[in-house]
């Protein structure tokens, strides 16, 4: 912050800005006759507010040059996280690269192929797609007959089933994917009642 001349009051701060420590300290006053001259007449070095204020602009400076370093490293932070989920999602969709090219083979023969063959083809695709899922990290998960787990499951439908154990899992309507905190979705299932 510059020392506005003489008789000119400076600008008021910013709300809330932090303002470096002022320059302007006092100087000190005229000698007065007869006063013996201080430690440092005989030594030539520097009087105490000299050595005050040298101190002063140099913590000022190293202030100046911290905050620039956080800013830096906050920005440099910032990109470099940009940078990697860039990365990540290309590497995601390079995964599923070879399903769509599988399902874009098969609608080119469905014209001239069988049904049958169409069905086996479209379910050696999804196999590959989960395949792919399982690979990222988010296997796939559709049991019956285990217990209801209200982290992996989602219950749509409840119903009276003699040949289940209450609270099992009787029927997936749709598939769940992945484990604990890194699932993209709960497997919806219908449950058998408790009597």
């Amino acid at each position: 912050m510059a020392v506005p001349p003489r008789g000119r009051e400076p600008d008021p701060p910013t709300e809330g800005a932090v303002q470096p420590p002022r320059g302007d300290l006092g100087q000190p006053g005229p000698r007065t006759e007869g006063a013996e001259p201080g430690p440092d007449a005989a030594t030539g070095t520097a009087a105490p507010d000299d050595e005050h204020a040298a101190a002063l602009r140099e913590a000022e400076d190293n202030w100046r040059r911290a905050l620039a370093d956080l800013d830096n490293q906050r920005k440099r932070h910032a990109r470099e996280l940009e940078q990697v989920a860039a990365a990540e999602r290309a590497r995601t969709a390079a995964a599923f690269l070879p399903v769509v090219d599988n399902l874009e083979l098969a609608l080119s023969h469905a014209g001239a192929a069988d049904p049958g063959a169409i069905v086996e083809g479209v379910r050696a695709v999804r196999d590959q797609a989960v395949n792919v899922l399982e690979r990222l990290g988010y296997p796939r998960h559709a049991e019956t007959g285990v217990s209801f787990d209200p982290a992996r499951h989602e219950v749509v439908g409840v119903v009276q089933d003699p040949d289940a154990d209450p609270n099992t899992v009787v029927q997936v309507l749709r598939p769940g994917y992945g484990e604990a905190e890194r699932q993209l979705r709960p497997a919806a299932v219908t449950v058998a009642k408790r009597e």
